[in-house]
């Protein structure tokens, strides 16, 4: 599966920019069929950043959305800014 396959949209409500400042955290919605190690490869190489980690869960509306921490050498912040979320 491509990365651009499984990471289909970034999430840009209020509560998610707030991990995004707060946790460096950024949420994303991602294909249902993917699990996390995809994931993970998917965002480092689509985005040029180090994941720390991925927590996967699937919303009522039944799509999978990641929460994606980073590693503290980068930043949530800027990578939310080159992706057009702030």
């Amino acid at each position: 599966m491509e990365p651009s396959d499984i990471i289909i949209r970034p999430v840009s409500s209020e509560s998610a920019l707030e991990k995004v400042e707060k946790e460096n955290k950024i949420l994303f919605i991602v294909d249902p069929k993917s699990n996390k190690i995809q994931i993970k490869q998917a965002v480092e190489k689509l985005y040029g950043v180090k994941v720390k980690s991925v927590n996967t869960m699937i919303t009522p509306s039944a799509e999978k959305k990641a929460a994606v921490v980073l590693e503290k050498e980068f930043s949530a912040t800027e990578l939310a800014t080159k992706i057009g979320l702030l």
